[in-house]
């Protein structure tokens, strides 16, 4: 019953503030008894899909069920398509706490347009946004991108190519992070907003990417390393690279059960352990 009235909410058939029909009539189309009903409606509570009860009135559906929450009922979707809106989810908390691990931040800067064009709309205005990210030293040999050493070639010509791809994606990942942190941090003078940004550097090449959104979910995925040939200017360089924002966006949601609560509460305890470890301050120049 759950799982039909879930793809009820995600088809549109049902949609956000929309009521729910009563327990009487769920448990007559369905032919169970009112506590099964309970049960049902319970789960969907649970996942975020709907609202909870008011005196005389069903729940309606939740105003983000469209944009999709984590729980086992939930099929990954790409990077892309999937953080925008659950970006634009967390930022409708009065409080609002980001905490990435990534490879460059692009699929950040560009998942945080959303909630920027909403809050410039006056739609949305948190009180509080706090944003801390996690990316590889500059100084660190990065395991991708990568030139491949084909070996046999011109002397100092593998060395060539290694400097140009790395010297690319240093140039990516500062720019990236400048554009995040000038859009965030230029709602204190335009709105009045609490804003943080930090950034901090790790000494190893992150293999997934983590995203956790005000201590209710964790967005993960694989890097996926794949040999590819890419033009820097004038030169064709072999390298060994990942696409990250058409990875593989697992969601995990803090009140989907016990196994979703428990990734999140562990991937948070992993970051804190790196953010106050072995991480550095980070300057993107």
């Amino acid at each position: 019953m759950a799982d039909e009235l879930r793809a009820r909410i995600r088809s549109g058939a049902l949609r956000p503030g929309d009521r729910m029909p009563t327990q009487a009539r769920l448990a007559a189309e369905f032919g169970v008894e009112r506590g099964t009903v309970r049960e049902a409606l319970r789960v969907l509570r649970a996942e975020r899909l709907l609202t909870h009860a008011t005196k005389g009135a069903p729940p309606a559906v939740a105003d983000h069920a469209a944009r999709g929450r984590g729980g086992p009922g939930q099929l990954p979707r790409s990077t892309t398509a999937a953080l925008g809106p659950r970006i634009a989810t967390a930022f409708e908390q009065p409080q609002v706490e980001i905490r990435a691990l990534c490879l460059t931040s692009v699929s950040l800067t560009l998942a945080m347009g959303e909630p920027l064009r909403q809050i410039h709309a006056g739609e949305l205005k948190p009180d509080r946004v706090d944003l801390r990210v996690l990316l590889p030293d500059r100084a660190i040999g990065l395991a991708f991108p990568a030139a491949v050493d084909p070996g046999g070639g011109p002397a100092g010509s593998a060395a060539r190519d290694s400097d140009v791809v790395h010297r690319h994606w240093l140039a990516q990942r500062n720019a990236q992070g400048k554009v995040l942190a000038h859009n965030l941090l230029a709602l204190r003078s335009s709105h009045g907003m609490d804003v943080h940004v930090e950034y901090r550097a790790i000494p190893f090449t992150p293999p997934v990417k983590l995203y956790l959104l005000n201590e209710e979910e964790a967005l993960f995925a694989y890097y996926t390393p794949v040999r590819r040939g890419a033009d820097y200017g004038p030169a064709h360089v072999e390298t060994f690279d990942a696409e990250g924002t058409e990875a593989v966006l697992f969601a995990f949601d803090q009140d989907a059960g016990p196994r979703d609560a428990a990734f999140v509460s562990q991937s948070a305890a992993w970051f804190d352990g790196l953010w106050n470890t072995i991480s550095a301050p980070l300057r993107l120049t």
